[in-house]
């Protein structure tokens, strides 16, 4: 199993978080790993992305130039990075905030409301989340618990009170696929 995902939004989208806690997880299970960032100068609102790669097998390099997957969370990275994707691949799209269909049909496209389902759970910063979690239904990458393990070693202890909304977020993106 070699998985190879980018993931793309805005800066504040929480990307760079979701990248982070799989690779962590990834790591968690002895896998081999690696996350590349990628962002522009602004702190919030510019584009950002990473490449994350979760494998069975040793990587090579940790450039993702053939997506297994992608996770877009806004248009702008729908529109650069579905030629990345290979055929059969799998594309998260965060239909929310993302006003238009995929373009290609060599591809499982999945239309996932991440913002709508994050405002229903009461908190709105958790899409990343609700995505990972349809994600992580898909591909079996990592399991959820090492993704929750993950959360306290990305974030630290301070922030686990905030585990529950997460696990809850990563468990409605999950079921948006089943």
């Amino acid at each position: 199993m070699q998985e190879r995902v980018i993931m793309a939004g805005f800066g504040g989208q929480g990307v760079m978080s979701i990248g982070q806690l799989l690779t962590y997880a990834g790591m968690i299970e002895n896998k081999n790993v690696s996350w590349l960032p990628s962002y522009g100068p602004e702190m919030r609102g510019g584009t950002a992305n990473c490449n994350v790669m979760v494998s069975d097998t040793n990587i090579g390099s940790p450039i993702v130039t053939e997506a297994t997957a992608a996770i877009v969370m806004n248009r702008p990275s729908l529109d650069k990075f579905e030629k990345d994707i290979v055929k059969d691949g799998n594309l998260l799209i965060n239909s929310s905030l993302i006003d238009r269909e995929v373009e290609r049909d060599d591809l499982k496209a999945y239309y996932i409301p991440a913002n709508e389902i994050a405002n229903e759970l009461g908190n709105s910063r958790v899409a990343n989340m609700v995505m990972l979690g349809a994600y992580l239904e898909l591909t079996n990458a990592v399991k959820i618990e090492s993704i929750l393990e993950a959360f306290k070693k990305v974030f630290g202890e301070s922030k686990s009170h905030l585990i529950p909304i997460n696990k809850e977020a990563l468990e409605k993106g999950a079921e948006i696929i089943k």
